[in-house]
């Protein structure tokens, strides 16, 4: 069910971000503990500002309570996708090649479910990354939790 919500949010919401030339990198509809979240992550060149997230707010409730479309309760959260921005679709493998990524498996490979390297990119629907030594590792995308930039300080 919330696949179906996310979609449909997703929907809504590509118009409202095509007006100020927004990118939706994200939807989730979660319950966590007693409360349901339905949570945009957007981002725009030269990132997202508090107002941004604050106006593509204000113009999905329009929308949403116009339609409708979820029966329980949430909390909306409209929000920047963060300097560890996940990777998920296509688009995101290219333009992000060649960035250092974290990887995170649901399983262990070899006692490791966490792989740090250089996004190769999305080839027949594997990760591919070269690690620090160099070595190519490939993980099949059904089998990966989750991608993200990975964060040097």
């Amino acid at each position: 069910m919330s696949k179906k919500i996310e979609q449909q949010v997703e929907e809504m919401l590509y118009p409202i971000l095509q007006e100020k030339n927004f990118e939706c990198v994200d939807v989730e509809f979660v319950k966590e503990g007693p409360n349901w979240y339905l949570r945009i992550f957007i981002d725009k060149e030269g990132g997202i500002t508090i107002d941004d997230c604050e106006w593509v707010s204000r113009s999905l409730e329009k929308e949403l309570d116009k339609t409708d479309p979820i029966i329980q309760p949430y909390i909306l959260e409209v929000s920047s996708p963060g300097l560890d921005r996940p990777l998920k679709k296509e688009e995101d493998f290219k333009r992000y090649q060649g960035e250092l990524v974290d990887v995170k498996l649901y399983k262990a490979v070899n006692k490791q479910k966490e792989f740090q390297g250089k996004l190769i990119g999305l080839q027949d629907d594997q990760i591919v990354i070269e690690d620090e030594k160099g070595e190519i590792c490939s993980f099949p995308r059904d089998q990966v939790s989750i991608v993200r930039l990975a964060v040097i300080w």
